[in-house]
């Protein structure tokens, strides 16, 4: 029997219902493919597990499923650590061993369980490119390796093996492409492992800025660039991230961690890939500090950065989470994610309104704009008559305040009196009388069966978050 470490992954799902928030959609079941790390734990893909209610995992040949739980996890790299509290289920098998980051044209095996038969699945190929790619699950732009072997659905979350060690774990396959696939290789494997093991922070951290390349002679004598000095333009640092309070809008980044970046955003990456610097950025943990080196206004200067989780105006990663949603006179609003706008199905990124989604590619997250609140839909009541054709739109003021995130926004509507007046970013203005608002929740709650009338996650208001009725019982 080949790779015996190779097992197969079960997993019962619920995802959330982001046009009705408050519910989810009805359970799901999907497989993947995992491997045994250490004595009762297996590491898979987080999308095998994103969400999951129920785990199982099955070893080669054996017909006898046994449960697991998701010990760690780390959806910004699509990774995850299950415990399986069956002592006895890896006895007899010796748990795989990590290697180290591959060479190019190194041959490999992905093993794994792909669609359409019972049995472990090998195929062979090569390692074709190293560079910094995006994760499909995340979003991140991270290190991962492509292999010209076929990583089909189910393979994802199965070990790549090359020399007998596990080099890699199969995420996604390239669309538009014949047997290439991609894994995450081992450096961010061992990363995420040791945090899991030291029970740290398990998300990678982010820089938190955007950049442009500095290639055009023009642009480097306006920053004052000599002719010895390289690097990339910050254009804008987002707020909470590692680069808070350290960059600014208008520095040339010149290197990071030691590692000098062109003028293309590239650096040699362990000496052998030219490579995007996010590369750099994966290696490290939340809480590390890391140093860089910049140019600001023609002088050179060495700074230290403390790394934090990426800070997003409009999150990437929602897994394992209900959404953030608040109902006030029949209008539901939400928090702007990628998980909501992945409402307009799988080609969301070119279906949904637009104005969401220059704030999803573009959005700067600052002091005074932390999050998007959304009026997502209207549920139809006497109260707000009129207002049905506002969905979609973004809340710019509640009177006169721009919220600052989701919870800012509650709190102002929670203590509104007399008119309400909301400015909506189409240019529309949604008026309500506060009182008539809270007075209609009642109805609007027990006629469309909402729980009540915000998440849990949400400042509750004074006497506690209006609840649906309940019908009264004949005796």
């Amino acid at each position: 029997m080949s790779h015996p470490q190779v097992v197969r992954v079960y997993s019962t799902y619920q995802d959330p219902d982001y046009e009705s928030p408050w519910q989810n959609v009805a359970p799901r079941g999907s497989t993947g493919s995992g491997v045994i790390v250490a004595p009762q734990r297996v590491l898979t893909g987080a999308h095998v597990v994103a969400n999951a209610t129920f785990v199982q995992v099955q070893k080669q040949s054996d017909p006898t499923k046994v449960t697991a739980r998701v010990e760690a996890i780390s959806h910004d790299s699509d990774l995850a650590l299950l415990h399986i509290d069956d002592k006895a289920f890896a006895r007899g098998i010796r748990p795989a061993v990590l290697g180290d980051l591959p060479h190019l044209r190194d041959p490999v095996q992905v093993v794994g369980y792909p669609i359409g038969g019972e049995e472990v699945s090998i195929t062979e190929g090569v390692v074709s490119r190293i560079e910094v790619q995006r994760y499909e699950h995340s979003q991140r732009h991270l290190l991962a390796a492509t292999v010209d072997a076929a990583i089909n659905e189910g393979n994802s979350g199965g070990p790549v093996f090359a020399r007998g060690k596990v080099v890699g774990i199969a995420f996604q396959a390239l669309p538009d492409a014949e047997n290439i696939g991609e894994m995450v290789p081992a450096p961010i494997l061992r990363r995420f492992l040791d945090n899991a093991k030291r029970g740290r922070d398990p998300r990678v951290p982010g820089l938190g800025i955007t950049t442009q390349p500095l290639e055009n002679e023009a642009l480097r004598r306006h920053f004052a660039m000599k002719p010895q000095h390289s690097g990339v333009l910050v254009t804008a640092v987002q707020y909470g991230s590692s680069a808070w309070g350290r960059l600014e809008q208008g520095d040339v980044l010149m290197a990071l961690d030691g590692l000098r970046i062109a003028d293309n955003g590239t650096v040699r990456y362990r000496g052998r890939f030219r490579c995007q610097f996010d590369a750099v950025v994966g290696d490290h943990h939340v809480g590390d500090r890391m140093a860089a080196r910049i140019l600001r206004r023609g002088q050179v200067r060495d700074i230290v950065l403390q790394m934090e989780p990426m800070a997003w105006l409009v999150p990437r990663t929602e897994f394992d989470r209900r959404p953030m949603w608040f109902l006030y006179g029949g209008l539901v609003f939400q928090r702007l994610t990628a998980e909501f706008l992945r409402n307009w199905g799988d080609n969301w990124w070119d279906k949904a309104p637009k104005e969401l989604l220059h704030l999803y590619y573009s959005g700067n997250r600052t002091p005074a704009r932390q999050e998007i609140v959304v009026l997502a839909q209207v549920l139809a009541d006497a109260v707000n008559v009129g207002y049905e054709p506002f969905h979609n739109d973004v809340v710019e003021k509640v009177g006169d305040h721009a919220p600052v995130d989701m919870a800012d926004f509650v709190r102002r509507m929670d203590a509104a009196t007399g008119e309400v007046v909301l400015q909506l970013s189409s240019g529309g203005k949604v008026i309500l009388d506060a009182s008539a608002a809270r007075a209609a929740m009642p109805r609007i709650l027990q006629r469309y069966h909402v729980p009540g009338d915000r998440s849990p996650d949400l400042p509750q208001r004074a006497g506690g978050a209006r609840r649906a009725a309940r019908p009264r019982r004949t005796k």
